[in-house]
């Protein structure tokens, strides 16, 4: 199972979008979607960009801090 980079699925979900829409979004094929939302395959920067702009949301939101948090 692959590290988790992106936070896609969790954005989508907070957008109240589905992966349908956003593949229609991209002109990209829905199980490529499904791909990212679940960490199997990662999106290119240039593709992440469009995701951004098509959710209204920082490209930063989109992606897992690489900062770890201590545990107290």
């Amino acid at each position: 199972m692959g590290k988790e980079l992106n936070r896609l699925k969790v954005v989508l979900a907070e957008k109240r979008r589905t992966n349908k829409w956003l593949a229609q979004q991209l002109g990209k094929d829905p199980a490529t979607v499904s791909k990212w939302c679940t960490n199997t395959a990662q999106p290119s920067l240039e593709t992440l960009s469009e995701i951004a702009m098509s959710l209204e949301v920082d490209v930063k939101d989109l992606l897992q801090s690489s900062i770890k948090k201590p545990d107290y």
